[in-house]
């Protein structure tokens, strides 16, 4: 796995990649192209955290990629580190050619720079990509401006995957990203509540910064951290709207036709397809008929799209 590193520790000189780059899509991953194979400097990939509208505005920002989880997608793209910058109202108030001189150059040593044609930079964002070509003359950089990548619904964005996401449309999300959506967590110990009415479930504690797709009932495959073996299963994210109609959101997972104690394991999740949106049922031996079906077409489903995978 590729380094996660502050900006000090980085390795140097650098041909870096400035950006989010969260969800990493085929837009994102031409810009990391233009500076994966750089002679001149380590293939870097340049992230602020936390988001920058988190510190300015307040907004709370859902990631479809954590650091830990980009490293992993980065390293077969030909990069060797991830360096986040961490984001503060002082470097906030930087201008952009206060930003490129301290962090780019005199902190990674950067050779060459890649970013999207919209990337804006400095304080109020008043650095554009034309600012930067002007920067980087001056400075001996090599500057690399990639145009936004579009396809018949327009650009590519990490909106279009997040609202796929929320639409429970994973197809579409998996059509998006090149790559199924996944998440993970450690399994800790829940109420019991779903072995009394016998589908008992993983129950899930998911890092709070990870965006998941929208309240329901899914078809998923389930695997242990580290290890090849995948479960089919049925997943539930949202509360207990039948048990207890007063319980906070929760990540629970049935392993279909699998008993593993999988209590302090943390589980790699791949959700597949959403079977149905949450329901509170007139009592629990009716909603225990419901996940006997769901259990079902969950099996349908994953057989299906295990087959023509």
């Amino acid at each position: 796995m590729i380094p996660l590193c502050a900006p000090e520790n980085a390795k140097r000189p650098t041909a870096l990649a400035l950006g989010s780059f969260d969800g990493l899509h085929l837009g994102h991953k031409k810009v990391i192209k233009a500076i994966s194979k750089e002679s001149i400097g380590v293939p870097t990939v340049v992230s602020f955290w936390p988001h920058p509208r988190e510190v300015l505005f307040g907004e709370s920002r859902l990631r479809l990629d954590l650091p830990n989880e980009k490293t992993f997608l980065l390293e077969p793209l030909g990069i060797e580190q991830l360096v986040l910058v961490p984001f503060n109202r002082t470097l906030a108030s930087k201008s952009a050619e206060e930003f490129v001189d301290e962090i780019l150059v005199k902190t990674l040593h950067a050779k060459h720079i890649a970013v999207g044609e919209n990337f804006r930079f400095g304080r109020n964002r008043e650095g554009d990509t034309s600012t930067l070509k002007k920067i980087g003359a001056s400075l001996g950089i090599k500057i690399s401006i990639i145009p936004i990548l579009e396809d018949n619904h327009g650009r590519l964005s990490s909106s279009r995957v997040r609202r796929a996401l929320n639409e429970g449309d994973l197809k579409h999300a998996k059509d998006l990203l090149k790559r199924p959506y996944t998440f993970k967590g450690m399994v800790e110990k829940g109420r019991g509540l779903g072995k009394k009415i016998g589908w008992p479930t993983a129950n899930l504690k998911i890092d709070g910064r990870k965006f998941l797709p929208s309240l329901g009932v899914y078809a998923a495959w389930a695997s242990i951290a580290n290890k090849k073996e995948r479960f089919s299963a049925v997943m539930n994210i949202g509360p207990q709207p039948t048990i207890d109609p007063n319980s906070l959101s929760a990540v629970e997972v049935h392993l279909l036709d699998k008993k593993i104690d999988l209590l302090g394991h943390e589980l790699i999740i791949e959700p597949v397809h959403r079977i149905r949106l949450q329901k509170k049922f007139e009592n629990i031996e009716e909603l225990s008929k419901q996940i006997s079906l769901d259990a079902i077409l969950a099996k349908e489903i994953l057989f299906k799209t295990s087959k023509f995978k």
